[in-house]
């Protein structure tokens, strides 16, 4: 069965919940007695090797990374986007966690920017403290490709935008 690729090898992807990759080959693997093609994505953050069959990329919301310009309004967001600081901590973690599933840049900063906003001013908690850590993760993984820049490089970006 042949399976049409999306991306092709030396894409920079980004992986809803798991950050932006490079997609370093497409290889036919026999898993549980099924033979698929395979993209075989490098993450460079959680430094793994993620397997994903060409059949469910679709279903798995992976894109390819954003460009400048939309990078760019995103960052700009950071300075200017309005904070709801009137949810609920249970409101809150519902809805931060459905931005972080679409994928979507823009989502992804905005739960990033809020929380670090809103852990200015008083403490998160645990679960609230590990989202922004792997939201703000996930984020600078993409800004590093887009931009070109280390991870250290993007961190300093990210920390300098948030207003």
């Amino acid at each position: 069965m042949e399976v049409i690729s999306l991306f092709q090898v030396g894409d920079y992807i980004f992986y809803p919940l798991q950050g932006a990759g490079v997609i370093e080959a497409i290889e036919e693997k026999e898993i549980l007695g099924e033979k698929q093609q395979y993209y075989v994505i490098k993450m460079p953050i959680s430094k793994m090797q993620v397997l994903i069959p060409i059949g469910k990329v679709k279903k798995s919301r992976i894109r390819l990374i954003s460009d400048l310009l939309t990078l760019e309004n995103v960052l700009h967001i950071f300075h200017h986007g309005q904070t709801d600081t009137n949810l609920s901590m249970k409101e809150r973690f519902k809805i931060n966690t459905e931005k972080l599933k679409t994928g979507n840049i823009k989502d992804g900063a905005e739960v990033v920017r809020d929380l670090m906003r809103i852990n200015k001013n008083k403490a998160l908690n645990s679960t609230e403290k590990q989202m922004l850590e792997s939201a703000r993760k996930i984020f600078i993984s993409e800004l590093g490709l887009i931009k070109g820049i280390t991870e250290n490089q993007a961190t300093e970006l990210l920390n300098n935008k948030v207003g």
